[in-house]
Parts: C-alpha cells; structure tokens; sequence
C-alpha cells in the first residue's frame, strides 16, 4: 500500500508541475521541512532551506512571467522541458523504498508524461486564449494554472489517492475535448456535397 501511495503522490505532484514547474517543488519541500513528507534517498536536498528559497523565488518568477502579455506563450514554449523535468524529478523523490529501475522508469514514463500531457493542454489553451481575445484573457488562465498547480500540489500530498481520481478526471476531460476536436472537422467533410 506505501508504494501505490507513493505512486499517487508522485503521479499528482507530476502533474501539478504540467500547469507550474516550481510550485509543486516548493510544496514538496515545505512539507518535507514540516515533517508531512518523507523524500527518497539522494533527494533530501528538497527538504532544505536553502531549496525551500529557491524553489519560492523560481515560483514568484515563474508566476510573474506568466502575467506578462508574450512572454507567457515564450514561458510555455520554455517550461515545456522543464515541466518534464520536474515532473520526473518529483516522481523519483517520491517513489520510496522501490526498485532503482522501477523507480526511474515509473518516474520518466508516468511522472514526465503526466507533466507533459498537462503542460501540452495548457500550452494550447493559451495560444486558444491569446487567438480568441488577444492575450487579454491570458491574466485568467494563467490565474486558473496557478490554483491548480497549488491545489494539485497540496492535494497531492494530504491526499495522494484522491488527487489521482482529480488527474484521471482531468485527463478524461482533455481527452474527450481532443477527440470532440478531432472527429468535428470530419463530420462536416462527410456532409459536404
């Protein structure tokens, strides 16, 4: 049961990078600081101060950028690598008492897919929301990615099984919004004389 929990844990902070890269890090390392958070070996370095100022800086600046019209689609195309990053890196510190190579083949599949699928279908809907409205609708995705990299990161933590059922939820959604997508312009193609 510890590791499907571990599992859920890294899973949810993956996927919580895929809308911020440096939240989830700075959550992680808060609750490794309060004592709510045991981190694999070789990654207590998370659990420091010195990490904990980092990651809080890298996240006001993070956070900042994205409120600025053009470089918050720059940020996407940037964080895109990133996000898999993190989301690997905090898959891997998550996964305790596991395998080396399970550990880092769930970490690179599971925990950087997670935060590439999620960081993909943010990064569209900005450029949908810079299309549609000229950037000004930016300021409210931007606000949306940020709650829910928070809420995501928190939850992922307090509550790692049911941050797992939100993901799958969210992935159900962006799925079906994909293939509503897909399957739209060929219906019209087939009704066309």
């Amino acid at each position: 049961m510890e590791n499907i929990l571990s599992i859920c844990l890294g899973i949810g902070l993956s996927a919580a990078c895929g809308f911020r890269v440096f939240i989830p890090l700075m959550v992680m390392s808060i609750a490794s600081l309060s004592g709510h958070l045991a981190l694999s070996d070789n990654f207590q370095w998370i659990g420091t101060y010195p990490a904990l100022v980092a990651f809080a800086v890298a996240a006001v600046l993070e956070i900042a950028a994205y409120y600025i019209p053009l470089i918050d689609n720059l940020m996407d195309s940037i964080s895109g690598p990133a996000a898999i990053a993190a989301g690997i890196l905090v898959s891997a510190s998550s996964f305790i008492h596991m395998d080396p190579l399970l550990k880092w083949t769930l970490a690179i599949i599971a925990g950087g897919g997670t935060a590439a699928v999620f960081h993909g279908s943010t990064a569209l809907l900005r450029g949908a929301s810079t299309a549609l409205t000229g950037g000004t609708g930016n300021h409210a995705v931007a606000t949306a990615e940020l709650g829910v990299a928070s809420g995501l990161s928190i939850l992922a933590i307090a509550l790692p099984l049911l941050s797992m059922v939100v993901i799958l939820a969210l992935l159900f959604f962006i799925i079906r919004k994909g293939f509503r997508k897909l399957l739209k312009p060929k219906s019209t193609e087939a009704s066309s004389p």
